[in-house]
């Protein structure tokens, strides 16, 4: 149905409906207690007069401080409260996310309203309450089920994304933080990012490293994990049970531990630079300001040492359900070992494994850790509030942690998440995973 046919469909139902379905349409529940409905017209009533008495009481002066960001600036020597800009935006946010919930409920009050109308109109009862239960828990239980999940992931996924791209729109950073106003700016933040030279230049030099990082990594990890994997299923092993659960001890460790102590190994105090300087020769800066590429490197290795287990693992579960049968027919026709794992292993392992690659690679988009725990705290010449090692999330934690830059660093989130949106949703379309889902069934 195009949105012609929708307009033309609630054009008829606005002047052809019988009388509850309009003042279903006016006041939520009246059509209910016109059909005698009185459980859900009540339930329904209630709700719509709950929803009058907050937008009386808080809601439209939740909406004007949405958009004036308050008027009174604070004065504690004055003992002037003062308006919280930041406090006006979030209640503003949750007072439109309130409006968006009521009108779901007031569609789904008109549509049942029509329900009724419909099934008054072909002859037959209206179904009882108990019957209505049975029904939503036999055929809609999926909804019941999925209703605690969807009020988590709004709470504590969909509000903070919002949240953050508002602030991304507004002055809110540096000296201007509450009891200051903060103002709207409109695509501000973004110009400084795209358009100040120092600002724009460690943007593209931090983006271009985050991307060859992320890379990196995700093939360190993946096919290092795949490498042993296939090696601790030879025949010839002894001691599997063993020699898979000695990996384990590298991710059973909690991974700021593990890089506090890659980071002592490698400094200057560390063993690495006591047997260097044992043997005669300067200490080694592995992970100094002017270190460079020893740093990244150091940084992928050590990525690599926490993140190895796992592919192991699950690279380990995918090999035990390939059909034996198929190594043997490709034995028998000659394929050699490295023919079998390409023809064979590979497709399989990549098909099954195609949305972990995703997140794993994503993941190391967003890898905070590593670089924080290893080189925290430096800030490097040509370098915004950065250093050459700094990632994108690195980069986001000095701007709005370290110095308040919250504008700024809100717009670098809300550009890291369109990046590994866009790139999550591309890859994943165009894979086999998604495109030929049947193949290994």
């Amino acid at each position: 149905m195009n949105i012609k046919e929708k307009l033309k469909k609630i054009k008829d139902i606005l002047l052809h409906s019988p009388l509850p379905v309009k003042c279903s349409i006016c006041i939520m529940g009246t059509g209910q207690l016109l059909y005698k409905q009185w459980l859900k017209g009540i339930t329904y009533l209630a709700i719509f007069g709950a929803m009058i008495a907050y937008m009386v009481m808080y809601g439209v002066t939740d909406i004007k401080g949405f958009i004036t960001l308050g008027t009174t600036q604070a004065e504690p020597w004055l003992g002037t409260t003062g308006d919280d800009s930041v406090l006006m935006m979030l209640r503003g946010l949750l007072t439109f996310i309130i409006i968006i919930v009521f009108l779901t409920v007031h569609i789904s009050n008109i549509k049942d309203t029509l329900n009724i109308m419909n099934i008054l109109k072909s002859g037959k009862k209206i179904p009882s309450l108990r019957k209505r239960f049975g029904y939503i828990m036999d055929k809609k239980f999926y909804v019941v089920a999925l209703a605690v999940p969807v009020i988590g992931v709004l709470v504590f996924n969909i509000i903070p994304i919002l949240f953050m791209i508002i602030i991304s729109f507004t002055n809110y950073g540096g000296d201007i933080v509450p009891p200051k106003l903060v103002d709207w700016i409109g695509f501000g933040n973004f110009v400084k990012i795209f358009g100040l030279s120092e600002i724009k230049q460690t943007f593209v030099k931090i983006l271009s490293w985050n991307v060859v990082w992320a890379v990196i990594a995700t093939f360190l990890n993946y096919f290092g994990g795949l490498a042993l994997a296939l090696l601790l299923n030879k025949k010839c092993v002894k001691g599997k049970t063993f020699w898979r659960a000695f990996p384990i001890l590298a991710y059973a460790v909690p991974g700021f531990i593990t890089l506090l102590a890659f980071k002592f190994m490698f400094s200057y105090g560390g063993p690495i630079n006591y047997y260097i300087t044992s043997a005669g020769a300067n200490a080694v800066g592995f992970l100094d300001i002017d270190a460079g590429i020893t740093a990244k490197v150091i940084g992928l290795l050590v990525n690599a040492w926490i993140s190895i287990p796992t592919s192991m693992l699950l690279a380990t579960g995918m090999l035990s359900n390939i059909n034996t049968e198929l190594y043997e027919a490709a034995s028998i026709d000659g394929a050699s070992s490295w023919i079998q794992f390409r023809k064979i292993t590979l497709p399989f392992v990549i098909f099954a494994t195609t949305p972990v690659l995703i997140t794993s690679f994503i993941g190391n988009f967003n890898n905070f850790g590593v670089f924080y725990f290893l080189r925290g705290g430096l800030y490097m010449d040509g370098y915004f509030l950065a250093s050459d090692t700094d990632l994108l999330i690195n980069w986001l934690y000095n701007l709005s942690i370290d110095n308040n830059y919250y504008g700024i660093g809100a717009a670098v989130s809300l550009i890291i998440f369109i990046i590994t949106s866009i790139f999550s949703l591309i890859v994943y379309i165009n894979s086999s995973a998604y495109k030929k889902e049947d193949t290994f069934r």
